[in-house]
């Protein structure tokens, strides 16, 4: 029997093309579908997929959903991005001895986590 194998990390949102063109220009995912209601971006072999929501209220809820973490080779260059699209840092970046960390809310609440290596 095989085993089970991760197909996609999914995200709610209410605006599909928005949050797909946050990703994609924000931290560089390639977009192979994207609809109003539905699309599927990639990152090497991470498949995102982010589906649309009418829950207006996604975006104010301060509660943590899923929390997506990448290692960034600049950080403040990618805060800098992702915040130009919408984003808002979750407190400082944080100068740590193994390298700068970093949490940002995407436009739809879902925690981002950003690592720089020392």
């Amino acid at each position: 029997m095989a085993a089970a194998t991760l197909r996609w990390v999914i995200q709610m949102h209410q605006d599909v093309p928005r949050a797909a063109r946050f990703y994609a220009e924000g931290l560089d995912f390639s977009v192979n579908v994207c609809t109003l209601r539905f699309a599927e971006l990639q990152s090497g072999p991470l498949k995102l997929a982010l589906m649309h929501t009418n829950d207006s209220t996604l975006a104010t809820q301060r509660a943590y959903s899923s929390m997506l973490s990448f290692t960034v080779p600049d950080i403040t260059s990618t805060v800098t991005k992702l915040m130009s699209l919408g984003a808002e840092l979750d407190g400082p970046i944080k100068y740590e001895i193994h390298g700068k960390v970093a949490a940002l809310r995407c436009i739809d609440g879902h925690v981002l986590g950003l690592y720089e290596p020392a």
